[in-house]
């Protein structure tokens, strides 16, 4: 049989104590709409409103198709676990009361829930995603392997989008607003400055530049900084030391390598190609001592 997919088997792939959140009850609740509280725990941080306005419409014409799902807290009173923009379409159209299904279940099973729910739409932007599996990661104490085995997606997958929160606040904003796609943005990641990440940026909203041609200027800027890199380490060592470096080349047979900071210290590399040339460079270093 197939192995199913980990977001279909709900929040039990999740979540190792699934056990303590019951399902819920097959009846269908109608809930005052004044009692019905926002999810504390929402992923989801925009709502367009203009989509809401158009949901909100329908739910005049037509009812709610689909119930929400909450959580009873104290009192009479309960969370919502899925369907927050069900619930503020319900309110602009002026509904009084909602079918919800009801849970129960604590606060970290709760936000494992919405959470996961909001992942398993489609229309979510890759930074709620990447705030999702950080939230994961820091609130259910998820490690990135456990989390890519829970909501089943590889953990490169995993990795490349939680390395979205690392870039600056406008490029983050821009992939929200899909002004970039996450391939443009996977591919600023991989610039170090954020100045330059920036820029590049820029370039590709003025231009509209292509991710294969974001890629392509990525890797060009790479490369000079590192043969800019190369170049300044050779000139922080006096003429002397390039004879000595090709004493180095001849001895151990490869291309050495200096490096020195500002303060004058430093080290020699000495590379090596594969493991049985690094036993040869270190039977070459034994003779030294012996």
């Amino acid at each position: 049989m197939a192995k199913r997919n980990a977001l279909g088997r709900g929040l039990g792939a999740l979540i190792d104590d699934a056990d303590r959140v019951k399902e819920p009850s097959s009846s269908i609740n109608e809930i005052d709409i004044r009692k019905i509280e926002a999810n504390p725990y929402q992923p989801r941080t925009h709502f367009d409103e203009e989509a809401l306005s158009d949901l909100s419409a329908s739910i005049k014409e037509i009812g709610i198709i689909q119930p929400i799902t909450l959580r009873k807290i104290n009192g009479d009173k309960f969370q919502i676990i899925a369907g927050e923009r069900r619930f503020r379409a319900a309110k602009l159209a002026g509904l009084e009361s909602l079918p919800a299904y009801v849970r129960e279940t604590d606060d970290e099973n709760m936000l494992a829930m919405a959470l996961v729910e909001n992942i398993q739409r489609e229309d979510l932007d890759a930074i709620e995603v990447a705030l999702s599996y950080q939230r994961l990661i820091d609130e259910c104490k998820l490690t990135q392997e456990t989390l890519s085995e829970r909501v089943g997606k590889k953990r490169s997958t995993v990795t490349n989008y939680l390395r979205l929160l690392k870039l600056p606040a406008i490029i983050q904003k821009g992939i929200r607003e899909r002004a970039i796609t996450m391939g443009h943005a996977r591919a600023l990641v991989n610039i170090t400055d954020a100045d330059t990440q920036i820029m590049i940026f820029d370039q590709i909203i003025k231009y509209d530049f292509s991710v294969r041609k974001v890629e392509e200027v990525v890797r060009m800027l790479n490369s000079e900084q590192k043969e800019e890199k190369k170049k300044t380490n050779q000139e922080k060592f006096p003429g002397e030391f390039n004879d000595f470096k090709k004493q180095l080349d001849k001895f151990f047979q490869t291309n050495t390598d200096f490096k020195m900071n500002d303060k004058g210290k430093g080290k020699i590399v000495i590379p090596f190609n594969s493991p049985v040339d690094l036993e040869r460079i270190v039977a070459i270093l034994d003779k030294l001592n012996s």
